[in-house]
């Protein structure tokens, strides 16, 4: 089928823009957007995820605020025209692209909405392919691009209305693309990967005056990086536009990095991190990261059991949940994955963003030996 995008110099393969050029069944491409305030007292996130493979399109939006999380999730058969990037009330708009985007959720029937505009305070930069086999099987290839920014708007929840100001407020949001596993279990032999499953993710953008540093590492059981990349990105002041003539991000990268996690006993969840970024010539900086809060991943959607990512439910389904934070049981399979704002010190410099930690099996160097077992 032809659609409006098809009349734009953007092809990539020998199809229509709705047909993807990505064959597997798991094609995806999806944004994902953050914002807290600088007093660390609320986090949101939203995730829109399309499916073209699958038929699914769905979102997510949730806020953690005073020891609470609610989330709003949406789903709807995935729609013909890749313009349309909506489920339900929920949409992202992109006024200005790599610039201005737009998230909004009309009233709606759960009590949750927002119309929140993400103003870009650098270029984005764009993150190593993240690539993963299950024996001879590719199951992940992914690329990703991180941009960090301001935030302006509303959001409400149950008729509580908090206003978001641009000189309080920043985030990131990131734009990813490709395949990986998704949705429904596939039936078969049992994959590979269950001999040992392992998964050892450390992400952490932070704010800091002037500049944002990005680090992330997927790490094998043994504590090896087999993806490592860490660099610091000059950004403009947060009330300013980025120059429309800067088209790539100032970006100093690392020579190597290193990271270690604290983590809160008999969980993996992080009490602390630092991270270290080793420059060409040798000179080495330490992050040192404590957590403020924690944001649970499956408020949007990410290993959730009923809502996860690219499950079908129906032509078109909303619902809302809610959870007080220090009742989550830190050792279930839903729970693990999680955010935490995070203050940051480097040197005499103070900032402040997200801690990403998913653990999943054994990693020596934490002490995980099967698993979901906590720290020793």
């Amino acid at each position: 089928m032809i659609t409006d995008f098809d009349d734009y110099l953007i092809h990539q393969a020998s199809l229509p823009i709705n047909q993807s050029g990505i064959l597997n069944r798991n094609a995806y491409d999806r944004y994902w957007l953050n914002g807290f305030d600088k007093a660390g007292t609320f986090l949101f996130e939203a995730g829109l995820g399309r499916y073209p493979n699958r038929f699914v399109q769905d979102a997510h939006f949730s806020v953690a605020i005073d020891g609470v999380q609610h989330s709003f999730h949406a789903s709807r058969r995935v729609p013909d025209n890749p313009m349309d990037s909506s489920v339900g009330p929920l949409r992202v708009e992109v006024v200005e692209p790599m610039r201005i985007l737009r998230l909004i959720v009309d009233p709606n029937e759960t009590e949750v909405e927002c119309n929140l505009t993400f103003h870009a305070k650098a270029p984005p930069v764009q993150e190593p392919k993240n690539v993963m086999w299950d024996g001879g099987r590719l199951i992940m290839d992914t690329q990703r691009f991180t941009q960090s920014g301001t935030w302006e708007g509303y959001f409400s929840i149950k008729g509580r209305r908090v206003d978001v100001v641009r000189s309080e407020v920043i985030g990131f949001r990131d734009k990813s693309w490709g395949m990986r596993p998704v949705g429904e279990h596939e039936e078969g032999a049992p994959s590979k990967l269950t001999t040992d499953p392992a998964v050892y993710w450390i992400w952490a953008p932070i704010h800091f005056d002037g500049f944002c540093t990005h680090f992330l590492t997927r790490e094998m059981p043994d504590g090896h990086a087999q993806e490592l990349s860490a660099s610091i990105v000059k950004t403009y002041g947060d009330g300013e536009e980025v120059p429309k003539d800067v088209l790539e991000a100032e970006e100093e990268i690392m020579a190597s990095a290193t990271n270690s996690i604290r983590w809160r006993r008999g969980t993996r969840w992080p009490d602390g991190a630092t991270l270290g970024f080793i420059k060409g010539d040798e000179t080495k900086l330490d992050i040192e990261l404590e957590p403020l809060f924690r944001f649970q991943m499956m408020g949007i959607g990410y290993q959730h059991p009923e809502w996860g990512h690219a499950v079908w439910r129906d032509e078109l389904e909303i619902g809302y949940e809610s959870w007080k934070l220090d009742e989550v049981e830190p050792d279930e399979y839903c729970s693990i994955h999680v955010h935490n704002v995070v203050r940051a010190k480097m040197g005499d410099q103070t900032g402040i963003g997200i801690l990403e930690t998913i653990v999943f099996g054994r990693h020596e160097p934490s002490g995980f030996q099967d698993l979901f077992d906590g720290a020793p």
